[in-house]
């Protein structure tokens, strides 16, 4: 084992825990110990995977792999004998988590928690699974855990001892989270949830304080839900207030999100406490969260839409945050994603990421030499604590856990025949691993996930929207058209499959019909925000630039946070030039700006200073036109805009070989992705190298 930066790691999950909600309330003093832990270590954005669902995310935190290679892929899973479902379960996990390499390596774990941890692994330590809390029974009493919550199981009473139900919540915290509850809203439904849902964090807290002081440990993880869960419900109750949300529910509920980030701040404080000094710390979350203007209305839809709207709620960024020995307090963190935890854990007790993982350690941010890579943990024989083969989960076990899932809207209410709940489990895990590979630009190995789920489901439109999406990607425009026409057939006013169509005609060549087609969604988009990027998009590719420009800018004043809209109206300025020099100085500094004031929101997108260092070089400040492209490359390596436009400056410079490396590295990167190619834009390479001078069959 190489140097430890860090003797004892402790990793706190907070589910889609969000900067947008933190950073007002550490300015207002009410999380202190988050602030206190900022202030000696780093924070960062971090960026997730898609489908943005939690069983999916957190496990990929805890394995260092995606979702197609981790083996969960839902909520839910079919029970092993086909007689129903039960709850995404850790014998399904097909690699190591990080608690089985650390244990295999020597090192004690403790787990509190963790998304499909259920039953309870013997590791070298202790395992709390996630139905920690099934069966509570809701009037004060004693409940027997669930059979396999509890490793060892000589730690199972005090951590059954140490559980809070939710009538104990009840008369314990609820003030503390509803303050300002009107008598007459005491037996109110949503208070029930409320405190059903903070009982489970309460919990999870003092099962974890319990398990720390049962024995030593080097990797603790202690994983905290119910920002999510809580979220879901009363999210839309926080100012500004929302359509359908009246004013006496905003002062009954409205502070409710608020008083839940204070509380896991206070709950961290505890955790640190019982950790003890010396400690290392890192606080994650797997998404972000809707808190202003973008947060869904989502009541009109029906049932079977539910998870996939659900998921709009979450934001694709979250939160990192480290301190302690081994982090280098201040470090600027280049490109956090999620997949990067893992390695970078690794890396802080001095074990090897291995090369299967999708992510890299965060050099940037230990302060200690980062162990070279091996080539599988999997490969690794050792006493790693995974269960064996053949364990199985009881079939009761998952029956609150699954219902508290349809509660929140994450699943339809479920077909009673068990055939039936099955069958949809299987699609709609089929669909979000192809989600997830098409996220990745993966289109040619998503296509057979949503063609199986097609011709079993030919009426479902979004799997019908994904098989085009795909094909598109895939550089198949006529077979995206035959899919789309067959989808507004069934939907004619389905804006997004118009729009998709708009987009595979003009790849198909008629441009005509394409224009047609974008018009037709351009007049209704205001009913479609959402499709705003993608409709802008499309007017670029159609030689509409300006009023691709025009229609993101309306987009930059409806929403002030995304970036989007920026990186939209810098490429659509980029694409339009005038010829005069002084309106052209003139576009290209607005150009520059925008794609400035995207990186204002977030400096870790490589396509914002990929179009910053176009826009610099087209002005001729070649410099900085370098410097830019070479932090969009920090970002991204294999980011092909910026890898060409670079090659194009370096044999400017005259550096052939620097040029002629650099197109080698986005021939590579090119081969890797299975998209297809679109053209370059007028502001990309080719352009570039005729404005500069440089022969472009030199770099071919």
């Amino acid at each position: 084992m190489a140097t430890r930066a860090a003797q004892r790691l402790l990793i706190v999950g907070w589910d889609a825990a969000d900067w947008q909600v933190v950073d007002p309330l550490i300015k207002q003093g009410r999380m202190p110990v988050l602030a206190s832990l900022i202030a000696r270590g780093i924070r960062s954005d971090l960026s997730t995977l898609e489908p943005k669902l939690s069983p999916l995310l957190w496990t990929t935190i805890a394995t260092g792999r995606t979702p197609d290679r981790h083996g969960i892929a839902n909520f839910v899973e079919p029970k092993p004998d086909g007689s129903g479902l039960r709850v995404a379960s850790s014998t399904s996990r097909k690699v190591k988590a990080l608690w089985n390499i650390a244990s295999q390596s020597g090192l004690r774990s403790q787990v509190t928690g963790w998304y499909a941890s259920h039953p309870a692994e013997p590791i070298h330590g202790s395992v709390t699974s996630n139905l920690l809390m099934e069966g509570d029974p809701g009037d004060g009493g004693a409940w027997p855990l669930t059979p396999g919550t509890v490793h060892p199981e000589a730690l199972a009473d005090g951590i059954a001892a140490s559980r809070v139900g939710r009538a104990s919540m009840r008369s314990e915290g609820l003030m503390g989270l509803v303050p300002n509850l009107p008598a007459g809203l005491a037996n109110d439904p949503r208070v029930e949830t409320l405190c059903k849902l903070m009982a489970v964090a309460a919990s999870v807290e003092r099962a974890a304080l319990t398990a720390m002081e049962h024995a030593p440990w080097d990797l603790a993880m202690v994983f905290l839900e119910s920002i999510d869960t809580v979220g879901h419900h009363f999210m839309q109750y926080r100012s500004p207030r929302m359509k359908h949300v009246n004013e006496a529910e905003v002062r009954a509920f409205g502070g409710v999100m608020d008083a839940v980030y204070a509380w896991h701040d206070a709950a961290l404080g505890r955790l640190l406490e019982r950790a003890g000094p010396g400690t290392t710390v890192i606080l994650v979350s797997d998404h972000g969260f809707h808190s202003g203007s973008g947060r869904p209305y989502l009541d009109d839809l029906p049932p079977e839409r539910r998870m996939e709207k659900e998921a709009s709620w979450h934001r694709s960024t979250g939160m990192l945050v480290a301190a302690g020995p081994g982090i280098r307090a201040g470090a600027a963190v280049a490109a956090a994603n999620i997949v990067d935890i893992a390695p970078t854990a690794l890396a802080l007790l001095g074990l090897p990421a291995a090369k299967d993982f999708a992510g890299r350690a965060l050099a940037e941010v230990i302060d200690a030499s980062v162990p070279a890579r091996i080539d599988s943990w999997e490969a690794i024989d050792g006493p790693s604590g995974l269960h064996a083969a053949d364990a199985r989960q009881d079939p009761y076990e998952a029956a609150d856990a699954i219902q508290q899932l349809v509660d929140l809207g994450y699943m339809a209410a479920l077909p009673d025949d068990a055939k039936a709940q099955v069958d949809l489990v299987r699609r709609e895990s089929a669909f979000n691993v192809g989600a997830h590979l098409m996220s990745r630009g993966l289109v040619r190995s998503a296509l057979p996930h949503f063609e199986m789920l097609c011709s079993a489901r030919p009426d479902e439109l979004r799997y019908r929207s994904c098989l085009a999406s795909c094909l598109l990607g895939a550089g198949e425009p006529e077979r995206a058209i035959e899919v789309v026409r067959g989808t507004l057939q069934r939907d004619a006013g389905h804006a997004e499959a118009r729009l998709m169509l708009a987009r595979a005609l003009l790849d198909a060549g008629d441009r005509a019909a394409s224009v047609r087609e974008a018009d037709a969604v351009a007049r209704n988009v205001r009913s479609h925000p959402a499709l705003v990027p993608a409709l802008a998009d499309l007017l670029l590719r159609q030689g509409r630039a300006k009023e691709s420009a025009s229609m993101q800018r309306r987009a930059c004043e409806a929403d002030r946070s995304s970036i989007l809209p920026l990186l939209g109206l810098a490429r659509a300025l980029l694409c339009d030039l005038p010829s005069d020099p002084k309106a052209r100085a003139a576009q290209l500094e607005a150009a520059a700006q925008a794609a400035l004031d995207a990186m204002e929101r977030s400096k870790a997108v490589p396509e914002g200073h990929m179009l910053l260092g176009a826009a610099l070089a087209w002005y001729g400040d070649l410099a900085h036109a370098r410097q830019s492209l070479d932090l969009a490359l920090t970002f991204d390596a294999k980011h092909l805009a910026s890898l060409r436009l670079r090659a194009v400056l370096a044999a400017h410079d005259g550096t052939m070989d620097d040029a002629r490396a650099l197109m080698v590295r986005a021939a590579e990167a090119q081969l890797a992705q299975e998209l297809a190619e679109p053209a370059p834009w007028p502001f990309e390479w080719p352009a570039l190298a005729a404005h500069l001078g440089v022969d472009q069959a030199l770099l071919r």
